[in-house]
């Protein structure tokens, strides 16, 4: 019972990685040419002229694959420069924004000393209400 568990699921894995292997030497077409080889990519299209040197096939992009790779690199390196001048432009004005709207130490010192005041005021109120025998409280209140 315990075998069948382990045996059945390491079949289904050599299936499927049967099954990637197949799909992955398909993939590649290798034709022979005056030079060489050339090998086509069947699910992209692109193509590379091989040549065999020391026993072993040496592949380079085609000229006009390179040319085409080329301007793609050079289109993303474009993209990340503007893209990056853009993080630094917002990084700077949200910082700048926030700085912006930041009270002063004045500021900040002049609201805590209203707000000591306040406190203070009101505690003083409340003590006063306790000392009292109550009779004001309780004459509020009808």
């Amino acid at each position: 019972m315990r075998l069948q568990h382990i045996l059945i699921p390491a079949a289904l894995v050599s299936l499927v990685a049967a099954s990637a292997y197949s799909e992955e030497t398909d993939r590649y077409r290798l034709e022979k040419s005056e030079n060489g080889y050339v090998r086509m990519d069947t699910q992209t299209g692109a193509m590379s002229i091989c040549e065999e040197r020391s026993g072993q096939l040496v592949c380079k992009m085609a000229a006009d694959e390179r040319a085409a790779f080329q301007d793609e690199v050079d289109r993303l390196q474009t993209s990340m420069k503007a893209m990056d001048e853009r993080v630094t432009k917002l990084e700077n004005s949200l910082s700048a924004r926030l700085e912006s709207q930041l009270p002063s130490e004045e500021d900040f010192d002049k609201t805590m000393s209203y707000m000591e005041r306040f406190l203070r005021s009101f505690m003083g109120i409340v003590k006063d209400m306790d000392k009292g025998d109550g009779t004001q409280l309780n004459s509020q209140k009808t």
